[in-house]
């Protein structure tokens, strides 16, 4: 990188992470109503801007509602799905300031049993999630429910001030966070010992952000997921539950499926994979019945890149109303 592209990049980090520390500040002042109308009326005009993010989401909706609604109807969905996003950004802001009390309050979690069971034998838990609703919320009631922390993984940010943030914003909330590259150990060693010793991890895990992953079909279509979640249930008996996060007109909706297997006879490999399509089908099965909630901006499938770009800005008043 050259000197001037590398200051370029120095002064770009350092304001977005002024910017998200302004938000952090500014936003927690607001009454709850009114934030939640700016940031609803920022999602939609992010949608009427139709950047390169908001087209993939576009495209990737289609996929998700099996290529049924008309291009009028994608567009409204995506425009929901923008607001939904939006949502959860103005949430994160303001979660640090929420009572327990009103998180245990407006959480509900269908299938619960499933992670009680588990807990119940002293085995560790692996939550596999999508990024839908909004899991730092839910993250913050599953603490209070266990009494302590459960461990996730974070990608680092750039800047480096930036990630340091989000890492502080999640501890507070009582997550435990390994950062994906760059720690003292392994990510997958930290994991594998937390679970060992019967602790809950929570991993994101609906798009493979490294060079492999393995082959699932997702909404019918082949994709890849990472391995990691159904591998760390194998080698230390942890049960391996997916669980899809929504949002509900007042709080959050986190929809916990039964434990996918993954010990057994045959071939690891194999039955890995097979794990993993599990999974790949329990999202789809909750994602499909609030899609607008499914926060996908980035690529998923090889064969779906965005949407080209509109001509015009015919939908732009519709962004912003």
């Amino acid at each position: 990188m050259t000197e001037p592209a590398s200051l370029r990049s120095r002064i770009s980090g350092r304001l977005t992470d002024a910017g998200f520390a302004a938000g952090w500040r500014a936003v927690r002042m607001l009454p709850e109503p009114v934030a939640r109308a700016g940031f609803d009326r920022a999602g939609r005009w992010a949608a009427g801007r139709d950047g390169t993010g908001v087209r993939q989401l576009k495209a990737n909706l289609r996929v998700a509602t099996g290529g049924a609604l008309s291009e009028a109807e994608l567009d409204a969905l995506t425009d929901r799905a923008m607001s939904s996003y939006a949502r959860y950004w103005q949430e994160a802001f303001r979660l640090p300031t929420l009572t327990a009390d009103r998180i245990r309050r407006d959480t509900v979690l269908p299938g619960l049993e499933h992670i009680v069971r588990a807990r119940e034998q002293g085995r560790g838990v692996v939550v596999a999630l999508p990024h839908s609703g909004n899991w730092d919320a839910a993250g913050a009631w599953f603490v209070d429910w266990l009494g302590g922390p459960f461990m996730t993984v974070a990608e680092r940010l750039k800047p480096e001030s930036l990630y340091r943030r989000f890492l502080e914003y999640r501890e507070t909330l009582g997550f435990r966070v390994v950062p994906l590259t760059g720690g003292e150990r392994p990510s997958s060693e930290v994991l594998r010992d937390w679970l060992a010793d019967g602790g809950v991890a929570c991993l994101l895990v609906d798009r493979n952000f490294g060079a492999g992953g393995l082959p699932v079909e997702f909404f019918g279509r082949p994709a890849t997921m990472p391995s990691g979640a159904a591998l760390l249930a194998e080698r230390t008996g942890a049960a391996l539950v997916p669980a899809v996060c929504q949002f509900s007109d007042a709080g959050w909706l986190v929809t916990v499926h039964p434990e996918i297997p993954v010990r057994g006879e045959g071939r690891l490999k194999d039955r890995v994979a097979t794990a993993m399509q599990g999974v790949a089908d329990a999202f789809a099965a909750t994602i499909a019945t609030q899609p607008e909630d499914w926060h996908m901006l980035g690529r998923i499938w090889a064969d779906v890149p965005p949407d080209p770009p509109r001509r015009g800005a015919d939908r732009t008043a519709a962004g912003v109303r």
